[in-house]
């Protein structure tokens, strides 16, 4: 397994009338030996280009990747000592998944009785044991990836670079296979770097996520975090299903509290006393106020008032996922989101009372668009 170091790292594509598109924009960042690692953000962010730049298949326009403190910039793929898998399997239709899976030891002229026995190995961890003689036109999705994952797995190499491996798969699919994959990186101890689109997915499966955005490393932290305190706006942003309440307004001395006065409807919310000190220096300066759809209290109207009163909101939409359900509201002429559970009763078109916990807020600097507290 090995230590992955990106120093400086960046990578400009030019088209022919001299325009330059920056992928990858100086992003330092460490993966730790037998981590896994998730990169997410949304299309075009430069999560693809920034797993090929660590794989060899581009070479950076500045900076360096180290491998055990190496530096390869220059070294070949195949002299990398890297697995990859993507989101298409690409198994050689024409052979077995054995044959698929001894391939690369073949032509590394590995002896057979270390070929058979790696490949016995791959098979009985990804489940493959009763599916070794059939042709991959004769295997599921899930089957055919998993013989991908085992073509990667049997190479033992000192890092694995998955690039959206499941996102070709429907729901349930993609569950138990992310499922297999921590077990899987956990078995072998590998460091793992796991690029996807899904949000969701990188929280459950990564020890750390790395979140990118026009090919800038915004923040890399724990899933817990990475949601509970994103470091700027777009993390906030783009973490979490709904994403986070944001609102523009004002920190403001009211009668001895500190209060959230929002900028376009006028409405205020008291900030809990344990956040005061600390939001102190701001007062009298914009702010961008950050809710997370749970931090958002539903009552019935008039009740959970505090002391510069709860909000009168309408219920606009009810959507239920379970044992929770995502009301939206309408809170003078604005929309926003709050989980509550699914048996609470409420109902398109009702009046409510939204009270928020902004003990649990987070408050954002709109200039630098980065966490202040």
């Amino acid at each position: 397994m090995a230590l992955v170091v990106l120093e400086d790292l960046a990578k400009d594509f030019f088209g022919p009338h001299g325009d330059v598109t920056s992928a990858v924009r100086q992003v330092n960042l460490t993966i730790e030996d037998g981590e896994l690692l998730v990169v997410v953000g949304p299309s075009g962010s430069g999560k693809t280009t920034l797993l090929r730049l660590i794989a060899g298949l581009e070479e950076p326009t500045r900076g360096r990747v180290l491998l055990d403190g190496q530096d390869v910039n220059g070294v070949s793929p195949q002299d990398r000592d890297i697995a990859m898998v993507f989101q298409h399997h690409a198994l050689y239709p024409h052979l077995t998944v054995r044959e698929n899976l001894a391939l690369g030891l073949r032509l590394r002229r590995r002896r057979k009785a270390e070929i058979e026995q790696r490949v016995a190995e791959a098979a009985a961890m990804l489940g493959l044991e009763k599916l070794m003689e059939r042709l991959p036109r004769a295997l599921s999705g899930g089957e055919r990836q998993r013989g991908a994952i085992g073509r990667a797995v049997v190479r033992r190499p000192r890092v694995f670079l998955l690039d959206e491996p499941l996102a070709s798969l429907d729901a349930p699919l993609r569950t138990q296979l992310r499922s297999e994959i921590a077990q899987l990186q956990r078995h072998l101890r590998a460091t793992l770097i796991y690029v996807t689109h899904d949000q969701a997915e990188a929280l459950a499966l990564g020890h750390r996520v790395a979140v990118m955005n026009g090919g800038t490393l915004e923040q890399c932290a724990e899933p817990g975090t990475l949601y509970q305190r994103p470091a700027t706006l777009f993390v906030a942003g783009f973490i979490g299903s709904p994403a986070m309440n944001l609102r523009s307004g004002m920190l403001a001395d009211d009668g001895g509290e500190l209060v959230f006065r929002e900028e376009k409807a006028g409405w205020t919310c008291r900030i809990h006393p344990a956040r005061v000190e600390r939001l102190h220096a701001h007062i009298g300066k914009a702010v961008i106020l950050g809710l997370r759809p749970e931090h958002m209290k539903v009552s019935g109207p008039g009740e959970g008032q505090t002391a510069v009163g709860a909000l009168s909101a309408t219920v606009e939409s009810l959507e239920v996922t379970g044992p929770e359900s995502i009301l939206r509201l309408r809170v003078k002429g604005q929309t926003l989101s709050a989980r509550v559970p699914a048996d609470a009763g409420w109902t398109s078109g009702q009046v409510v009372s939204v009270t928020f916990n902004t003990r649990a807020a987070s408050f954002f600097d709109p200039a630098s668009q980065q966490l202040v507290d």
